[in-house]
């Protein structure tokens, strides 16, 4: 019995974070929303407000989708914990605290979003606010949504870190997929830190340090680990 137990944890740690891993993938397009038709417009604070009552049930959908990924998140480095642990129990719950940090953020921050449709409700309490104030206000809160994205991002970035730090070290996955990972860090933490120093700059880099957050969970789901080295590691850290 403890053999088998031995034998098949590791591959179904694998496969449990790979398949919930790549499934942020469709959630974070739709949700973030590199999919979505361009509702709020920059600046335009008609044009926003109108776009937002005309689709408003996408708004909510994609808030719906936003706070799904969260829990999502969650599950996925519950999973890597269990499954990269045997590495070093300090780095993978480092890598388990900074992720598990950004949910909280990411979901709180989700408010912001649903003071958006509030304003465009209609409510009675609105009156006081001029048509031009209200629209003003959903501007801003949807900038207050997107600064909270950059924040939750820095947690995002810092993650990939120690992860990928654990997957170099294993010996029991590729060290280019750690590599990737670590690399796929300072990628994310650059876009977050010029959102708030360079504003302008519109950087947009994480996408394309990204690789090793596609690379890995797929070889998760296809290859898992090699067992041998995986039950080595979990003996001697025992």
């Amino acid at each position: 019995m403890t053999t088998h137990t031995a034998t098949t944890s590791p591959l179904v740690y694998a496969r449990v974070a790979g398949f919930l891993y790549l499934s942020l993938v469709p959630l974070a397009f739709f949700g973030f929303p590199y999919g979505l038709p361009r509702i709020f417009v920059p600046g335009d604070a008609a044009t926003t407000a109108s776009n937002i009552i005309a689709s408003e049930s996408l708004v909510r959908l994609e808030i719906l989708v936003n706070l799904l990924g969260l829990i999502v998140n969650v599950f996925v480095v519950l999973a890597l914990y269990r499954l990269l642990k045997p590495v070093s129990k300090e780095m993978a719950s480092l890598m388990m605290i900074f992720l598990l940090l950004s949910v909280p953020i990411g979901m709180l921050n989700e408010l912001n979003h649903i003071a958006v449709l509030l304003l465009l409700s209609g409510a009675n309490y609105l009156t006081s606010f001029t048509t031009s104030q209200l629209h003003a206000l959903v501007l801003l809160f949807h900038d207050l949504h997107t600064g909270g994205l950059n924040i939750a991002q820095v947690f995002w970035g810092l993650w990939l870190f120690p992860m990928g730090y654990l997957v170099f070290k294993s010996g029991f996955l590729p060290r280019i997929l750690g590599i990737l990972l670590i690399i796929g860090c300072f990628g994310w933490l650059a876009d977050s830190f010029a959102a708030f120093l360079l504003p302008n700059l519109g950087l947009k880099i994480g996408m394309y340090t990204g690789l090793g957050e596609v690379l890995f969970p797929l070889w998760l789901v296809i290859r898992g680990v090699n067992i041998e080295r995986w039950e080595k590691r979990a003996l001697e850290s025992a």
